[in-house]
């Protein structure tokens, strides 16, 4: 009987976890898979981490992987143990627990890791980054014991933990550099919204403003901003974004750039490495969301189990806040310059925004905030580029109105909601 390949990834976050869950799907019994992660236990979602801080969830919750999966399955899973180093040419990854463990693939799925501003007091205790479940454990911690909190950055991450930390009992203030919030997602019109809803569950906002340091003396006390005005804090979480880990294939002599440098198969510039996840750059473009991951471990598993043609050509960007009863998404580009057109809709009766970006007759972004139910269908529109012209007018309304009107079907749409929607040149 041919021994089979032995394939070892790197990273048991959810890139490794779905990529060894996608690869046993499509080529069963081809691959001895070794799996090595740093973090203790089996892999888990952390897209959920906001919903275990907050007190929805418990840590065993949120386990998708643990390590009787991965025996059930005959995979090795190496956890709490971390790759310190890749021989390309003995074809070895070591590890810290002095471990050779050979390969003849190798797979990188080593994610990111958080960007912690270099002021001073950064590394005073009290001061966490919003990552895993340990920093998840340590705000829970802080919680207990302090009374108020300052998360720096009104980003996705900052405002999931600002959120979870004020249902934890904490007096919360976000601390952002921008005029508005989740800038990077949101138009002005949709982040006020977002900020005053925040504001009426009890967190407080300064912005813009500059974090110059961390008070205190062995442990964070409060933040000095920019110009000269001082808050205090029991703790001080930063959740100012990620970046890809790219420290392992630096070392190994790999192509890198903003991430590890990778081909539309998901393989790098060692024709035996690939890597897929929050460390890989792609055609100029990293990822930070979930659904670019997925699609990549779908391409990379067909490509291992011998479909050729497999071709990841990048993806459309999503990103939609995990705040209970607060509903905001959006996706694609949101960029209206070139000929670009926006079409808006604002009911703030209702608090429902809507705003589309049109270019050469097809949807290019959308930002929606207070009803989402949309949101599926424009993501499949933008993914699959097609023409609109003919739900042109009541595309703004939705999938049923638009699909049904067709061109010239605005007669059906509700008197009430004809003077909401405007374009805008």
């Amino acid at each position: 009987m041919e021994a089979r390949a032995r394939l070892v990834v790197v990273g048991n976050g959810m890139a490794g976890a779905r990529l060894v869950e996608d690869l046993l799907a499509a080529a069963p019994g081809r691959f001895a898979i070794t799996v090595i992660g740093a973090e203790a236990g089996g892999s888990y979602n952390r897209i959920l981490l906001s919903a275990v801080l907050a007190g929805d969830r418990e840590r065993h919750d949120i386990v998708t992987h643990d390590a009787a999966w991965y025996a059930a399955r005959g995979v090795l899973l190496r956890s709490a143990e971390t790759a310190t180093a890749i021989d390309r040419t003995e074809g070895l990854v070591r590890t810290d627990r002095d471990a050779a463990v050979p390969y003849d693939l190798l797979v990188l799925a080593t994610g990111s890791t958080p960007v912690m501003l270099p002021i001073p007091g950064a590394d005073l205790a009290g001061v966490v980054a919003f990552r895993d479940l340990a920093d998840v454990e340590r705000m829970i911690a802080a919680a207990a014991a302090g009374t108020r909190a300052i998360v720096i950055c009104g980003g996705l991450l900052g405002l999931e933990a600002a959120d979870g930390l004020r249902r934890r009992g904490m007096a919360v203030t976000v601390v952002h550099l921008m005029p508005w919030i989740m800038e990077r997602q949101l138009d002005r019109r949709a982040a006020d919204m977002l900020k005053a809803s925040l504001i009426r569950r009890g967190i407080r906002f300064v912005m813009p403003a500059e974090t110059a340091a961390i008070l205190g003396r062995g442990r964070a006390t409060g933040i000095r901003l920019g110009d000269g005005r001082t808050l205090p804090a029991d703790l001080v979480v930063m959740g100012v974004g990620i970046r890809a880990n790219t420290a392992l294939a630096l070392a190994a002599g790999l192509d890198c750039r903003k991430g590890v440098v990778v081909d539309d198969r998901l393989q790098t510039s060692d024709p035996r490495i690939y890597a897929l996840g929050e460390c890989i750059e792609h055609q100029g473009r990293v990822y930070g969301l979930v659904g670019p991951i997925w699609e990549q471990s779908r391409i990379l598993a067909k490509h291992l189990a011998g479909v050729r043609d497999a071709a990841y050509r990048g993806s459309i960007a999503t990103a939609s806040l995990k705040i209970a009863g607060i509903d905001t998404y959006s996706l694609g580009d949101l960029d209206a310059t070139d000929g670009a057109e926006e079409i808006l809709l604002d009911d703030a009766a209702r608090g429902v925004y809507r705003k589309l970006v049109l270019s050469a007759g097809r949807l290019q972004g959308a930002v929606l905030y207070g009803d989402i139910s949309d949101a599926g269908w424009y993501a499949e529109l933008v993914r699959q580029n097609r023409p609109i012209e003919a739900w042109r007018h009541d595309l703004i309304f939705g999938r049923q109105l638009a699909e049904r009107g067709g061109r010239g079907g605005g007669d059906e749409r509700p008197a009430a909601a004809l003077p909401m929607a405007a374009a805008v040149p």
